[in-house]
């Protein structure tokens, strides 16, 4: 009993370092007025000048693909500037008549810059989607929405500018999940993007060791050239291509501005939840054992890198964790001291806790929505299964590793967020 109360000891305060280091990230822009304006988008738009392709990777997105098509050709740009590429695979037959179908509509409206890519190759997943689309792609600026994405009218304007004026050829602007109150899970899971993107990407972009995120992200071309696009065989495509893009010491502008994120909704099931949550964990794992991270330039960004990359590992450590305290609690006679150092990471459990409430009225007032008297309450009783959770897909992403197991486990939307706006 002696070694375990001595491994629990050590473990402890493991991982309270961790949950502080983490808490700082959470709040790094909130702790910096001046990180915090520079994250807004410009007030001024600029001439429009810079000409982007658009490519929608899409599969089996029959429900939502045509309002995001009608999203992206409604926007205040100049269509002369703007292609948009919809890829789908040759099986994924109703998406492609859906798609069809919307791109002869506008046609007959006279909109003419959209067009269906089908290719017929492996793999099929969204990396081999996005390099068969950039290889048609001719504009300055290459950007990826998600096929269920409501993007603001003005993102185009708002990059354009951003680029211009600062001389930047990466540009993340802010995605935010929207449908805070669809299940048990759902408010936890938007706030989790509402302080990523919001905060810990620029703490990510200013240490220059960014994983990107997986849509309404802009490439000016040659970038994508330079790195040779997307890795076809990585579940996180999005954050391996973002760390070798930190490689060349390329600036990365993180833009988050509440008036301009691109909406989307969270998993409609548990189930959902964990496929799609085992599939960036086993991604970040297959990023970290790939070791690209390795040529960052400085020691700080490759121990990021690191820990970034190995965070599902100590989310599925937390998981662990929890019930064996619980279970020491009730059956270990500790001195005092030991006991406190063995209660520390539940304090900052539940100081994670309390920011996410407060992140909760910040983000429900800025985007007009009210949650319910009870929400909070919501959010705490389910907090911790929520770890439980996110471990239980990290443990899932390592046993498929292990075995070599690294099909696509898509995602289902179902318009959710466009129901909460």
């Amino acid at each position: 009993m002696t070694t375990v109360i001595a491994g629990a000891v050590v473990l402890s305060i493991l991982l309270t370092i961790q949950a502080a280091y983490t808490l700082y990230i959470t709040v790094y822009t909130w702790d910096r007025p001046d990180a915090y304006e520079r994250a807004k988008a410009p007030d001024v738009f600029r001439m429009p000048v810079k000409s982007f392709t658009v490519l929608l990777p899409a599969r089996h997105e029959e429900e939502v693909i045509q309002d995001t098509i009608e999203k992206v050709v409604r926007a205040r740009y100049p269509q002369r500037l703007v292609e948009t590429f919809v890829v789908c695979e040759s099986g994924d037959k109703g998406t492609i008549a859906k798609a069809q179908e919307k791109i002869t509509s506008l046609k007959n409206q006279g909109i003419s810059n959209v067009r269906l890519l089908v290719f017929d190759d492996l793999p099929i997943n969204k990396p081999h989607g996005l390099n068969f689309g950039l290889q048609s792609s001719k504009n300055d600026v290459v950007t990826i929405f998600d096929a269920e994405d409501e993007i603001h009218a003005d993102i185009f304007n708002v990059v354009n500018t951003v680029m211009l004026d600062e001389n930047v050829r990466v540009v993340q602007c802010g995605v935010q999940l929207m449908n805070f109150n669809s299940s048990w899970f759902s408010t936890l899971n938007v706030l989790e993007y509402f302080f990523w993107f919001k905060s810990r990407l620029h703490y990510h972009a200013q240490m220059g060791m960014i994983p990107l995120g997986g849509n309404t992200v802009f490439f000016a071309r040659e970038v994508l050239a330079q790195i040779g696009g997307w890795d076809e065989h990585n579940l996180t495509e999005d954050a391996d291509v973002g760390i070798r893009i930190s490689t060349t010491k390329e600036k990365v502008r993180v833009v988050y501005d509440d008036r301009y994120v691109t909406k989307e909704e969270t998993p409609p099931t548990l189930g959902q939840f964990i496929r799609q949550r085992t599939r960036w964990s086993q991604g970040f794992f297959q990023t970290l054992r790939k070791g690209d991270w390795k040529r960052l330039p400085t020691l700080p960004q490759r121990l990021l890198a690191s820990y970034t990359l190995g965070f599902p590992a100590i989310q599925a450590l937390l998981a662990l964790y929890i019930p064996v305290s619980i279970w020491m609690m009730f059956t270990a006679k500790t001195p005092v001291p030991v006991a406190m150092v063995l209660l520390l990471p539940f304090y900052f459990l539940l100081a994670h806790y309390v920011v996410s409430v407060v992140g909760l009225y910040e983000f429900t007032d800025a985007h007009g929505l009210n949650p319910s008297s009870m929400t909070w309450l919501v959010m705490l009783v389910s907090y911790v299964p929520y770890q439980w959770v996110l471990g239980y897909a990290a443990l899932r992403a390592a046993l498929r590793e292990l075995k070599g197991q690294s099909n696509w486990e898509k995602t289902a939307h179902v318009g959710a967020h466009r129901k909460a706006a």
